[in-house]
């Protein structure tokens, strides 16, 4: 789900089994993508995974850090993380979004070896791409509500458009 210079570029842990069996992006029910990313402002109307192609002509574009799929995150490696940061920033490097927003904070600080990265805005760019880490959407992630999360988005929504 990726296109030439995006405006953003989302990119998610990896896929769970739901996504692998669907090969749509954050497929599982209880994940927050979707009614967040609508919440935002990202998306004028509440899109379903099967839907994610929509995303492009908004500009947006999701990937994942780690393309191997697994039931939940922790099953993942450091080095499977830090070899899908590499090529995350290949990636980046070959399709110029104006933004990668990095979704989950734990991924961000294992893919990229940011041990005290923040959700929000990150020095790092790659070449002229900006980074940002938005909260996970996991149904498993209790700290942030889906208002909270739209709130952040939104921060990187209005980012995106200046």
């Amino acid at each position: 789900m990726v296109a030439d210079g995006l405006h953003v570029l989302f990119c998610g842990i990896n896929p769970g089994l739901m996504t692998a069996a669907t090969g749509h992006h954050f497929a599982r029910p209880g994940n927050r993508f979707w009614p967040v990313l609508h919440l935002s402002g990202f998306t004028p109307r509440l899109l379903k995974p099967a839907e994610q192609q929509e995303l492009l002509s908004y500009g947006l574009g999701i990937t994942n850090v780690v393309a191997r799929a697994t039931a939940r995150a922790d099953e993942l490696t450091a080095e499977e993380y830090v070899e899908g940061g590499r090529l995350l920033t290949a990636r980046v490097t070959r399709l110029w979004p104006r933004w990668l927003a990095v979704v989950g904070v734990t991924a961000y600080r294992a893919a990229f070896k940011e041990r005290t990265a923040r959700v929000g805005p990150q020095e790092r760019t790659i070449g002229d791409t900006r980074v940002w880490v938005l909260p996970n959407p996991s149904g498993l992630n209790a700290h942030w509500t889906a208002a909270t999360m739209a709130e952040e988005f939104a921060r990187l929504r209005k980012a995106a458009q200046a």
